[in-house]
């Protein structure tokens, strides 16, 4: 018996670069599409929401003189690229997807709803949200908790590429701890970077509770959804 019923997967498109500096990696993205589908058999509901950092990163783009609110349009065109990489990758082992945009571009992607998005969950479609908010100045994080708690997720579960939340950086240093469980409060008042602020205050507020762990280690989406400790539970 899975721990949850319904999930919020959020994936880092900075993974999906994979052993690549730019761009969709092949591999990763078949890694990723087999773990979803080895969740969804179990009867799982799944919304994904896939960010867009490795094609373009609005924030970054403002840095070099992009407009800033154009540089977030770019991010959420990126956004909309990985999801429907995801949703063909998904499609060619079985399994049915609803690619759901923030902003209107049918027929690439269906016009986000709430109604809409559970009715497909509840029929057996992973739902994969795109284009974030689609609003600039919110990043795909607070995309993520807002489709989280709109769809009534039991969980959102960040998958990265670190095992869980840490007191500093692990891959800076090699003193840093890791947590089992933390509060949304702990994490607010250590300034730790699990995900950005508004994101974490949304969770807090409607009480979604965040799982984070290593997506990149084949198998350990299920392990999670089997009620193995493999990462950091924010509460």
């Amino acid at each position: 018996m899975a721990r949850f019923n319904r999930i919020l997967l959020k994936l880092s498109g900075e993974s999906l670069m994979g052993k690549q500096s730019y761009g969709i990696d092949p591999e990763r993205l078949a890694d990723y599409a087999r773990q979803i589908k080895e969740i969804h058999e179990m009867g799982i509901q799944i919304g994904v929401v896939i960010g867009g950092g490795n094609i373009f990163r609005g924030l970054t783009g403002s840095q070099k003189g992009f407009d800033r609110v154009k540089g977030d349009q770019m991010g959420m065109c990126a956004t909309v690229i990985n999801s429907l990489a995801l949703s063909s990758a998904l499609g060619a082992i079985g399994v049915k997807t609803k690619v759901l945009t923030a902003i209107r571009m049918e027929p690439i992607g269906e016009f986000y709803s709430k109604w809409k998005a559970i009715e497909a969950l509840e029929n057996g479609y992973v739902c994969i949200f795109s284009a974030g908010t689609g609003s600039p100045y919110f990043t795909t994080d607070t995309g993520s908790s807002l489709r989280g708690i709109e769809i009534e997720a039991d969980v959102m579960l960040k998958g990265t590429r670190v095992d869980g939340v840490y007191t500093a950086d692990p891959e800076k240093d090699p003193q840093a701890e890791k947590f089992t469980k933390i509060t949304y409060k702990e994490v607010l008042q250590r300034g730790l970077k699990v995900m950005d602020l508004t994101a974490i205050c949304m969770c807090q507020d409607n009480h979604l509770p965040i799982y984070v762990f290593n997506m990149d280690v084949v198998g350990n989406l299920k392990k999670v959804l089997d009620g193995e400790e493999i990462g950091t539970l924010v509460y």
